[in-house]
């Protein structure tokens, strides 16, 4: 079974780099991730491994309590205790490719608790697709599916008692931070105003390590799911799954997901943005 990474195309232009079993130490919450994820342009617009939370890993899924389980990395948020270190990391592991072409990847992945044990199983694609000659599209749709007999629940640090919006667990990508960053919606600007928030769609404006300004466009909430923000700390965006309260897949169930992400070159204003997202077909 090849665990080569993965290079998606738009074109002939190389977009992304999709690392498929990562030689990461447990606590950093191994699992596939998209790194480095490039504008057209060229410009590098994720970050993976970065000093202040180096299990940040580009663009990736990842939770932090899957049945008590640690599925996103670092420290474990334990209620009425904080922030702590525990035995309890699991991984996200590729299992087998299902299709792949330059622009299109899907495999199979378990995700799997620290002694190895099966707490869900998933089928993930990715495509890149050209959407404008500054701007290109990822769709990222996942499957996740509880075994017979168990629910699976889903949780944040959020759910387990930290105040202040951390409801973060689920499509998380950590963007470049060459420059300081905005994020706004349709309606809203700024990471107090957006984090929590049900919005359609959002946009992340930065620049990349290699000084180019860049618009990274987020849709794809599903029912119960916010948006988790940071822009202060770090440029984040997440697509949260238990933002208030804990997300339940049913025994033998399943969860579906369908991120869309644009990826632009420059600085996008809220027109350009809301024009992106209106075209999608």
């Amino acid at each position: 079974m090849s665990t080569e990474p993965v290079r998606l195309s738009v074109g002939a232009t190389g977009v992304a780099e999709y690392v498929l079993d990562p030689a990461l130490d447990a606590r950093h919450g191994p699992r596939p991730y998209l790194h480095p994820v490039r504008t057209l342009g060229g410009t590098v617009v994720t970050d993976a491994l970065p000093a202040d939370h180096v299990w940040h890993l580009g663009a990736s899924l990842a939770v932090q309590d899957v049945d008590g389980n640690n599925l996103w990395g670092g420290r474990t948020y334990v209620r009425d205790v904080g922030y702590t270190w525990r035995d309890d990391h699991g991984v996200i592991a590729h299992l087998g490719e299902v299709r792949r072409s330059p622009g299109r990847y899907a495999h199979d992945l378990q995700w799997r608790d620290r002694a190895g044990g099966v707490l869900l199983t998933e089928r993930r694609g990715l495509a890149a697709s050209a959407v404008a000659p500054d701007v290109w599209r990822l769709d990222l749709d996942s499957v996740l599916t509880a075994p017979a007999g168990r629910e699976v629940r889903l949780g944040s640090p959020a759910t387990n008692g930290r105040p202040g919006g951390a409801g973060y667990g689920g499509f998380f990508w950590r963007a470049a931070a060459g420059g300081g960053a905005e994020v706004f919606t349709a309606d809203a600007t700024g990471e107090q105003t957006v984090n929590g928030s049900a919005a359609p769609w959002l946009a992340l404006t930065g620049v990349g390590s290699g000084g180019g300004a860049y618009t990274l466009v987020f849709a794809g909430l599903g029912r119960g799911d916010r948006w988790f923000v940071r822009t202060s700390m770090y440029p984040g965006v997440c697509v949260a799954f238990a933002f208030e309260r804990p997300a339940v897949v049913p025994a033998e169930g399943s969860r579906h997901g369908r991120y869309r992400v644009w990826v632009a070159d420059g600085t996008l204003d809220r027109d350009r943005v809301a024009a992106l997202v209106t075209a999608l077909p």
